[in-house]
């Protein structure tokens, strides 16, 4: 009865413990802006497949790729913030998706789909592509961590103990284009950095080291889609904000128990 549902939880399941990690990192760097602007990018992405005829998912990881590589390059110089240069790249690219699509008469796109996900739709083909990439991005990570947090604790002193602090930044971003890339169809354009951001927020709440809160970070996404996907079945919820919600409950109620917990410790 419930096969069909077996899928998408997989899917589900794979994003969240891949986004946990870079999530992570999102939230120590401070750089959940840039994660948006990747997300809005990715509607770029979609936009050219249609229009060229070729495949969605590697146009779509290609525009986050190369507009990843772009924002490394933008922030070397000092002309233009670096907030400045991801608001202009965010809506730009979001807005181009949009007129690209206009040129193809024949063409109707899902809008709700692509913004908000669509999970159900989610295949048996389409699980080989995002846990065999989720490996690869985890191996990554695995390989990069101590340099990744050698980076985010302080860059210039990174680069005087001579790690390629250019080439490790990169790379987190490449990482963080290939997962958003992945994971739009799971929770959608909108939605995607909110499923990375939110579980590394809440974890940072509760713990005291960098794996612990990555772990941590998994695992509460793994509960957000768990529970995301039973409340969308029961009460006939989209499933992709359903998740994001559950999410934000969890932050909300983990906030909450440490806020009382320290109340209560505080001696009077």
């Amino acid at each position: 009865m419930y096969e069909f549902l077996l899928p998408p939880l997989l899917g589900g399941l794979a994003v969240a413990i891949v986004a946990g990690p870079l999530g992570s990192f999102l939230v120590w760097r401070r750089m959940a802006y840039f994660g948006d602007t990747l997300a809005h990018s990715s509607l770029l992405g979609v936009a050219l497949a249609l229009f060229f005829e070729i495949n969605m998912t590697a146009t779509i990881i290609g525009v986050c790729l190369l507009l990843a590589v772009s924002l490394v390059a933008l922030q070397k110089q000092s002309e233009i913030s670096s907030d400045t240069i991801l608001g202009m790249l965010a809506h730009s690219t979001l807005a181009l998706g949009i007129v690209v699509t206009s040129f193809m008469d024949s063409v109707r796109l899902d809008i709700t789909a692509l913004l908000f996900g669509d999970l159900l739709s989610v295949s048996y083909n389409d699980l080989w592509g995002i846990y065999l990439g989720g490996a690869v991005i985890l191996l990554t990570l695995w390989r990069l961590w101590q340099p990744l947090l050698a980076i985010t604790v302080h860059e210039e002193l990174a680069e005087v103990e001579g790690l390629p602090v250019y080439w490790v930044r990169l790379a987190l971003m490449v990482l963080i284009a290939l997962v958003i890339a992945v994971a739009m169809k799971i929770v959608g354009i909108l939605l995607i950095t909110s499923l990375m951001i939110i579980p590394a927020a809440t974890a940072r709440r509760v713990t005291h080291s960098p794996e612990s809160m990555a772990i941590l970070a998994s695992a509460l996404g793994v509960a957000a889609v768990i529970s995301g996907l039973t409340s969308a079945y029961f009460f006939d919820l989209p499933l992709g904000p359903t998740i994001v919600v559950c999410s934000t409950v969890i932050f909300i109620f983990s906030y909450g128990y440490v806020f009382l917990s320290r109340k209560l410790s505080t001696p009077k």
